[in-house]
């Protein structure tokens, strides 16, 4: 009897071990983003994130994402986050700025040259020089900061656009974004508020005629069914990041954020890896059904950056002038610096 009171003790013993390791083996954050698995941002997710955190913790840290706004839609993400109903959210840098100005630098027109700078610059040194700035002013911990899409290009139904003079007059599709207005009103065209869900139509039946969309997401639409003149100015980078709510953040220990910051790490690599196979293989779908993709000259680009000029006047304030200038001071880009200087604008 003696040995079997003493073996129902040890089990229970052990049994009450189990349950208090496994109640503290496992924290999960809750993740809210419209990325979904079949893109970049949900298969990094699911590729990267998840498995990266839950191998470096041992499962004591995991991650349970909300794919397709099914918890939130990127601001409300953030408010959720705030709000302690969810830990880690993503976003456009743009929609970031509902919180605080920190990351607008990477929705300055012409900030960047191309995908591969873009890329590199942000992983170097900008991101974390900016989403240092972002964990003070916003109250988000700012993880990574990382493409959805590449550049927007200009794509049409009207006819050849070789430089902004050819825009002249042309109705043109912007979103409710003050640059985009901007930039378009620039370069000729009359800026026309339109929904993106009736896009496809509205090309269709001349509501509008062009669009300023990521290439990408262009395709999937499927605009260069109706859109069949493309110019590639680059200009407006599709950035995007991944944070975490600065209070939750603080909460972790010391080892925990190291192993978030691990995961961060490895799913800025691969979103940036299968982003670019994103725009490649976009863009070589619309060429092989459009009449034009046409590629800028050095003098035509000058003429298209100087329509930027006033975005960036615009933007004053929400932008440190000497890290704008460092990041373009490293892609070469002089000529654009003497314009944005000359006008007051760096």
């Amino acid at each position: 009897m003696r040995i079997k009171s003493v073996g129902k003790i040890l089990c229970v013993a052990a049994a009450m071990t189990m349950f208090a390791q496994s109640a503290v083996a496992e924290k999960v954050l809750k993740l809210g983003t419209v990325g979904f698995l079949g893109m970049p941002i949900g298969d990094a997710i699911d590729q990267a994130l998840i498995p990266t955190l839950k191998e470096a913790s041992g499962g004591k840290l995991t991650i349970e994402p909300h794919y397709r706004k099914s918890l939130c839609s990127e601001q409300s993400c953030g408010e959720q986050a705030n709000q302690g109903l969810l830990q880690l959210w993503t976003s456009s840098t743009a929609n970031f700025g509902n919180f605080g100005t920190a990351l607008a630098i990477f929705d300055l027109p012409y900030i960047f040259k191309s995908i591969e700078d873009a890329d590199r610059i942000s992983s170097e040194w900008l991101a974390k020089k900016q989403c240092d700035i972002a964990a003070e002013e916003a109250g988000h911990v700012c993880l990574t900061v990382y493409s959805s899409g590449g550049f927007r290009q200009l794509g049409n139904a009207h006819g050849p656009v070789h430089v902004p003079a050819d825009m002249k007059g042309i109705k043109w599709r912007v979103t409710k974004s003050p640059i985009e207005y901007t930039l378009i009103k620039n370069w000729g065209a009359v800026p026309v508020p339109y929904d993106w869900a009736q896009l496809y139509q509205g090309l269709q039946t001349g509501v509008v005629s062009g669009q300023y969309v990521a290439t990408p997401w262009q395709h999937v639409a499927k605009l260069h069914e109706v859109a069949k003149y493309y110019t590639e100015i680059g200009g407006s980078w599709s950035g995007n990041q991944l944070s975490m709510d600065k209070r939750q953040y603080d909460a972790l220990t010391d080892q925990e954020k190291e192993w978030l910051h691990a995961a961060a790490k490895a799913f800025g690599q691969k979103v940036q890896e299968l982003d670019r196979d994103w725009v490649e293989s976009g863009e070589k779908a619309i060429k092989a059904d459009i009449k034009e993709w046409y590629v800028p000259n050095d003098e035509e680009l000058k003429l298209w950056r100087a329509g930027a000029i006033d975005a960036w006047l615009n933007a004053k304030g929400s932008f440190d002038p000497a890290t704008a200038e460092r990041v373009l001071k490293e892609q070469g880009m002089t000529d654009f610096i003497a314009q944005l200087k000359k006008a007051g604008a760096l």
